[in-house]
């Protein structure tokens, strides 16, 4: 992703906690992350910080956009992140990717109910309560039910048809004081059942009605003198309020539903879409609409949510809406919530919707500011090869050669991205012996920069090799050696799949398509190559014609060109046997060449 881009919705982006997604130009998540604040975090990545490290750099140069959820805490935004690194598995998360659930509350539906935390739900009935992302949460609730409320923790049945008959093993835990005995009937199942009414309010987070109940034990405890034991209570109380956690991203009480939720502009409507499974949040994806003239927001919606539907394979009975609307093609039942967590979800789709428009729109502003279409490509250029400079002048090398014959290279200058033909520059290979691609490449590199270093003339910001890391690295050798490492920037571009690699980096970038920077590279690219083949071909000609065979009656140029590669000169033509050169061309000429040597020998 260019930092242009990131720039145009950097105000968009609210400073609430969310996740974050890193995509590329194929729609794939690259990397999913949390934080407590959206735009500060994001804009760490596209700062000029020196220590970010190397994969940090390559994930965010092959991302093409950035997309973002608004959640309500930083503990719902860590649950979200986990559920999308479960769904996704990006490519540069490494954390978070062993399947770890989170720890519950569990209150047994049981007579006498047992409450123990637990890392699985259970569907009987029972009561659950989180999650808790830390077990420091955890364990302050269970000192503080343990202290307020003794409870059993054995694992009898204490049915009472089994207290009867006497089913149920005699326990001491009562005797230590961890429970009140109701297997001994020491404890009524109506006091009893009241304890969890409380530790349902507190874990629900109702504190009305237990302050209220502990404002009266204090009371008595403060009219039986035990002040010490009020106060312990008061403080336990205060401290679990601070640790006291529950989300809006998981929930106990959702299975599966979808939430959608629709924002409109001038020309173009946005659908956010929740998807809830098992009470987790496990996509987050926002459609962009054209809406006809005449759309109403009821229209867009029946449009838009069975085809979202059928794309994420969504089987949810439930689909949450802020209108109540029918919904064609689907058995799904519409719900309208006016509280509770379904209500939480929606306002939580709204929020991001919201969001979402706000980007479009400052995108637009920004991308409606007046700019040369040239200062727009270039300037598109330097984010996409996140160069420190704008490529006002670049250059871009080719070799040319056949079986190793007159090698020669070219190279292209191109100033304010359009070539400069006066500049371009051919060279005779002069040191390498034979086909080797990578040492010709780093002659004509030395050659060509050497020459401007000594003339003191302007450099390129940007140089491009013809190839992919081989001739990369070879050129880079000439760099180094004179010292301009740093000082410019250079790639390779490899032709089958269009990708652009830098030095030292095995993960190539790969440039959308319709980018206008990619189709000037490109277009180097070729110009390079086609004056560097023309190059070659003028000067194999001239070889030919001084080469003395097509000199002689009956040889023609494409005999001369057949015999002079196969053989690597005329002298050596000269020394072949006439089977040997019959095998290149046949035995009539192979005849015509020994009577002609025969005759002028």
């Amino acid at each position: 992703m260019i930092t242009a881009d990131y720039q145009a919705i950097s105000d968009t982006i609210p400073k609430q906690p969310g996740v974050y997604r890193f995509i590329d130009s194929e729609d794939n998540i690259l990397y999913v992350g949390k934080a407590k604040s959206l735009r500060s975090r994001t804009a760490d990545y596209f700062g000029d910080r020196k220590d970010r490290i190397h994969r940090t750099r390559i994930m965010v140069k092959n991302a093409a956009r950035l997309e973002f959820t608004v959640v309500e805490t930083e503990t719902d935004a860590l649950l979200l992140e986990s559920a999308l690194i479960k769904q996704y598995q990006p490519r540069y998360n490494v954390m978070l990717k062993d399947g770890k659930t989170y720890s519950y509350i569990c209150i047994k539906k049981e007579r006498f109910p047992r409450v123990f935390f637990t890392r699985t739900v259970i569907r009987d009935g029972s009561t659950y309560f989180g999650p808790y992302t830390s077990k420091g949460k955890i364990k302050i609730i269970f000192d503080l039910i343990k202290q307020l409320f003794p409870l059993r923790t054995c694992t009898f049945n204490l049915s009472e048809k089994n207290i009867e008959a006497g089913k149920v093993k005699v326990c001491l835990e009562y005797h230590i004081k961890n429970c009140m005995g109701p297997c001994e009937g020491l404890e009524s199942e109506e006091d009893y059942n009241e304890k969890i009414d409380q530790i349902k309010n507190i874990l629900k987070g109702n504190f009305g009605p237990v302050k209220q109940h502990f404002t009266d034990k204090m009371q008595q405890y403060a009219e039986n003198l035990e002040f010490e034991f009020a106060q312990r209570l008061k403080e336990r109380l205060t401290a679990f309020e601070d640790y006291q956690a529950k989300s809006t991203v998981v929930s106990t009480t959702i299975r599966d539903v979808d939430i959608f939720s629709l924002a409109i502009d001038e020309k173009e409507a946005y659908v956010n879409y929740l998807k809830v499974v098992n009470g987790a949040i496990i996509h987050t994806h926002t459609q962009e609409l054209i809406p006809n003239l005449d759309d109403e927001e009821e229209d867009l919606l029946q449009f838009v949510i069975p085809r979202l539907r059928e794309r994420f394979n969504s089987i949810a009975p439930e689909i949450i809406l802020s209108a109540e609307i029918e919904i064609p093609d689907t058995e799904a039942t519409v719900v309208v919530p006016k509280i509770g967590d379904k209500k939480k979800l929606l306002e939580l789709s709204e929020k991001n919707v919201h969001y979402y428009l706000l980007q479009k729109r400052k995108q637009a502003a920004t991308y409606a500011t007046k700019q040369t279409p040239t200062e727009r490509i270039l300037k598109t250029m330097q984010e996409d090869l996140q160069m420190d400079q704008v490529p006002f002048h670049l250059e871009c090398f080719d070799n040319s050669n056949i079986q190793g014959t007159n090698p020669v290279a070219a190279c292209v200058v191109f100033k304010n991205g359009k070539p400069s033909k006066k500049d371009y520059r051919k060279f005779n290979i002069k040191t390498v012996v034979g086909p080797d691609d990578f040492a010709s490449m780093e002659e004509v590199v030395y050659r060509r920069y050497k020459r401007l270093l000594d003339e003191e003339q302007p450099l390129p910001q940007l140089i491009i090799v013809d190839g992919g890391k081989g001739q990369l690295s070879s050129a880079m050798k000439s760099i180094i050696k004179l010292g301009l490492e740093g000082k410019i920037t250079v790639v390779g571009i490899a032709k089958k799949l269009e990708e652009i690699f830098f030095p030292n980096d095995s993960v190539p970038l790969l440039i959308n398509k319709k980018s206008e920077s990619l189709k000037v590279i490109q277009h180097a690219r070729n110009e390079a190559h086609r004056f560097a083949i023309t190059f070659h071909r003028d000067k194999r000609s001239q070889y030919f014609t001084k080469s003395g065979l097509t000199n002689i009656p009956g040889i023609g140029e494409k005999t001369a060109e057949k015999l002079l590669i196969h053989f690597g000169s005329l002298k050596k033509v000269q020394e072949a046997r006439a089977s040997e050169i019959a095998s290149v061309t046949n035995l009539n000429v192979a005849k015509k060449l020994l009577d002609y040597w025969k005759e002028n020998s």
